[in-house]
């Protein structure tokens, strides 16, 4: 409020007029997701429960969060005028953006130009980080708060590595959409796999554009590994359903990013029905003690489970928030000091950023301290937790076509 309003108001006390309280500028956060999708949708639902909850308790020191919404459309190009508008007309003080790789990536530089800081609830791509790392002064208002590929690649392989022996899981053929995200994550796979034993037959990277899974499943099948390692994400629901009406008789496990809301199985008409996703929570599992309340009142609220990047996104209002708090105010290169400093138990695990020396300079840290991943398996309609077996409430169980070790 300008000073001189302050102090016509102040003048109006002095003659006995009451004085109502003033609220003070809400803190604004933006959020551009692709919200037609499964994976996107998830990011502003859980951005306004975490923001109503924090608004319920106070606030940041008095002031409201406010939660600014933008839809992409899955367009880099549209993503960027959002973010040009929450930064110039909108006045926000932190985007959270999207889950797909090459609208970050588009979004990187912008976030340097502006001084506006920008962190990712689902977006992979190694190279986001990697940016910060070369480039830190240019770079430093990005974070990435999901796991980099290389890290989602290492966490499938460890996965697997535990249950390829019951499964008798010996050949493997790696389908992945072609995007930047996969890049990484194929060439981490085409390393991690052959180290567990795993026998890479071939490496299948197919159009995102891609609606005939027939030619695909066939050459695979023609094969004959035992498993598919995935790298899906925006094609998941259609290569999904012709695997299932197909009954090719093969398990999948790997990244299935729809996979992980309930709204996949219902999009899927049930042909999700045994198929084996690595995420870093789940809603059948309590990671933190901070897990299953969230998944509980994402529920109520919206009658699905969250997408991976819900508990993601939810934990960053909240760290967003507790960084502004500490920097006393909304001042961008502040907030970036002390999200650098961030140590928060959220839903996913403790969150906490690699430094300038690492060469994913600002994404989260992981390990079985930090971030872990775990394996959840469709069954019976419902998302169950297989891998690590301290936290595994449920044993693999594939469809009758499927032929592992377990049938």
């Amino acid at each position: 409020m300008k000073s001189s309003l302050r102090l016509m108001l102040a003048a109006s006390v002095g003659v006995g007029l009451t004085l109502p309280a003033i609220a003070a500028d809400p803190i604004k956060i933006g959020v551009i997701a692709e919200v037609s999708s499964i994976s996107g949708a998830a990011i502003p639902n859980a951005a306004k429960l975490a923001a109503d909850e924090i608004n319920a308790a106070g606030g940041v020191n008095g002031r409201m969060i406010e939660i600014v919404e933008y839809d992409d459309h899955n367009s880099a190009a549209d993503a960027v005028r959002a973010f040009q508008r929450a930064a110039s007309q909108d006045h926000v003080h932190a985007v959270i953006a999207s889950y797909v790789s090459e609208v970050v990536l588009a979004l990187e530089p912008w976030s340097g130009r502006l001084k506006m800081p920008m962190i990712t609830p689902g977006a992979a791509s190694d190279v986001i980080s990697h940016r910060v790392h070369e480039d830190y002064a240019a770079n430093k208002y990005t974070f990435h708060g999901y796991m980099a590929s290389t890290f989602l690649s290492d966490s499938v392989c460890d996965g697997v590595k535990a249950i390829a022996g019951p499964l008798k899981l010996k050949n493997a053929v790696v389908m992945s959409e072609d995007a930047a995200w996969t890049i990484p994550l194929d060439a981490e796979y085409l390393k991690c796999l052959p180290k567990i034993g795993i026998n890479v037959m071939d490496h299948i990277r197919l159009s995102p554009d891609t609606t005939d899974f027939t030619p695909i499943y066939n050459k695979i099948e023609g094969l004959k590994p035992d498993v598919i390692i995935t790298g899906i994400s925006h094609v998941g629901v259609q290569p999904t359903v012709q695997w299932h009406d197909q009954q090719v008789p093969i398990a999948m496990i790997g990244i299935s990013s729809q996979a992980t809301s309930s709204t996949f199985y219902k999009d899927t008409n049930g042909a999700a029905e045994g198929v084996i996703y690595q995420t870093i929570s789940a809603p059948d599992v309590g990671v933190t003690p901070k897990t299953l309340p969230f998944v509980k009142a994402y529920e109520k609220r919206y009658n699905i489970t969250p997408a991976y990047c819900g508990y993601t996104t939810y934990d960053e209002v909240y760290f967003i928030a507790d960084a502004i708090k500490r920097a006393g105010g909304t001042d961008p290169d502040k907030i970036v000091d002390e999200l650098e400093k961030t140590s928060y138990v959220g839903t996913i695990g403790k969150v906490e950023f690699y430094g300038r020396d690492s060469e994913f300079t600002h994404a989260i840290k992981v390990s079985p301290e930090y971030i872990g991943g775990m394996l959840v398996q469709w069954q019976g309609g419902k998302q169950v937790t297989v891998w690590p077996n301290d936290i595994a409430n449920a044993k693999i169980k594939f469809p009758g076509y499927i032929k592992t070790g377990t049938n």
